[in-house]
């Protein structure tokens, strides 16, 4: 089979695409043809090591993982002779925060792994984007007691976290006000912000509003930019650790204070976001944003669009 080899911490360019042996999988495991995957942040990190913490768990010299993946859109072809739940056929879809290897044809999954069948409203596109942004934004959202009209700021709304922070919030039925760029104000309002702040022209830290809430859903600010437009009582959750990595210090001692505080959204129970996600897919009620597509011998493009801050979104990476 045909996947895309990840040897050092450089260059996407130095990505290649060889054929290597087809997995079999063991006695509880679905060998699934990969249809779309995704290139997404963790893609990123796990491909440069940066932050350099990452290197703690992907490999601290060389990467201990050679092909990279975190999500997948398939159909399961061969499966071991314990596997019970699903059958040769079905249409699946799943993911792995530390990584599934799905950048190549063929990948095996755990049979009560984070994953479900892809509901029949779906194509392979659309579940393979509908699911790293939604866990950690769904491992935001459940940090903390939202109640219907409760005013939420995401900042970095049209991101794959953030736009999809926004689709989950309808659920509450909460006020959103979408941080994005001012050209995508249409795309934010149709998937459930009720106001938009054009980054382009405002600051929204300099601004004269208050939120409950502030997600950062592409970790670009700070809690001291943000104390000004929270709530005496207001949270501030980012999606990443902060500069010095602040944001977990600050979730450890704010609470001790009384007043404004950090809330860090370790993320867990990847199962539940499939599940939550499969929900809504089949009644019509999440619809993920994807950009750009590419295919295999595009993989270095891929990588360097979605390091650009430009990505809107996901980026699907269709392999068969």
């Amino acid at each position: 089979m045909k996947a895309i080899i990840h040897s050092s911490y450089k260059s996407p360019d130095l990505l290649q695409i060889k054929e290597i042996p087809k997995p079999v999988p063991n006695e509880n495991e679905v060998l699934i043809k990969v249809h779309a995957t995704t290139v997404n942040r963790t893609d990123c990190a796990n491909l440069w090591a940066k932050p350099f913490i990452m290197r703690f768990f992907t490999g601290l010299f060389k990467p201990k993982k050679s092909i990279l993946g975190t999500d997948f859109a398939g159909e399961i072809v061969a499966m071991g002779n314990k596997v019970n739940t699903y059958k040769i056929g079905d249409r699946v879809f799943g993911f792995g925060d530390m990584g599934v290897k799905s950048h190549a044809e063929y990948m095996t999954f755990e049979e009560n792994d984070a994953m479900a069948l892809i509901p029949e409203k779906a194509n392979y596109e659309q579940a393979a984007a509908s699911i790293e942004g939604a866990h950690y934004a769904r491992n935001i959202i459940n940090k903390v007691p939202i109640k219907k009209g409760d005013k939420i700021l995401v900042n970095g709304a049209t991101g794959a976290i953030g736009s999809a922070c926004v689709q989950l919030l309808k659920q509450y039925n909460a006020e959103v006000t979408a941080v994005c760029d001012g050209k995508h104000e249409e795309l934010v309002k149709s998937i459930g912000a009720k106001s938009v702040i054009d980054y382009t022209q405002q600051d929204f830290t300099q601004m004269d509003l208050k939120f409950k809430y502030v997600f950062d859903a592409v970790g670009k600010n700070t809690f001291g930019k943000c104390k000004q437009v929270l709530e005496p009582m207001g949270i501030y959750i980012s999606s990443e650790l902060g500069p010095m990595i602040q944001n977990l210090f600050y979730a450890l001692f704010t609470p001790l204070t009384g007043g404004k505080k950090v809330i860090f959204p370790y993320p867990t129970d990847r199962l539940k976001s499939v599940k939550l996600i499969q929900k809504l897919l089949a009644e019509g009620e999440y619809k993920p944003v994807i950009d750009k597509r590419y295919s295999m011998d595009e993989i270095a493009e891929a990588f360097k669009y979605a390091k650009s801050g430009k990505k809107i979104g996901n980026i699907i990476l269709n392999i068969h």
